[in-house]
């Protein structure tokens, strides 16, 4: 015969567990060490988009249409790129300020820890695996 289910415990989440103050800051390093990298690249790419930009402008006398065309597929490639560093720095950001409110490492969605294998890979995770496969599902 089968044992009830314990009530008290039945739907709760995992009591989050608390990390100690050096492991939080060595975190803390390293996603605002990735957030810098993040920022200098940011920079890096919209100081290269605004010279190809201006050297764009100096060489466009005589172009066709093809020229033109490619001119601006290429300049949409370089502002994705750019959009997509700076959305990179926004999730570095976020971690940074789930870190400080002590909800760094938990599922945004179900409340489950996230491995420490997939922060490890992915710093600034906020879903759990089986979340994050969910989501893209859809």
């Amino acid at each position: 015969m089968a044992k009830p289910a314990d009530t008290r415990t039945a739907g709760r989440k995992p009591a989050k567990a608390t990390r100690s103050a050096a492991e939080t800051e060595k975190i803390r390093a390293a996603l605002a060490a990735r957030r810098d990298e993040l920022r200098a690249e940011y920079d890096q790419t919209l100081s290269e988009i605004t010279e190809l930009q201006r050297d764009r402008l100096t060489d466009s006398a005589g172009d066709d249409q093809a020229d033109t065309g490619t001119k601006t597929f290429e300049r949409e490639q370089e502002i994705s790129l750019a959009n997509s560093i700076k959305e990179r720095i926004t999730q570095v950001e976020r971690a940074l300020e789930r870190l400080d409110e002590g909800g760094y490492g938990w599922c945004e969605r179900c409340g489950n820890p996230i491995p420490v294998e997939r922060l490890a890979a992915f710093p600034s995770a906020t879903l759990c695996v089986t979340c994050k496969q969910l989501e893209e599902r859809r």
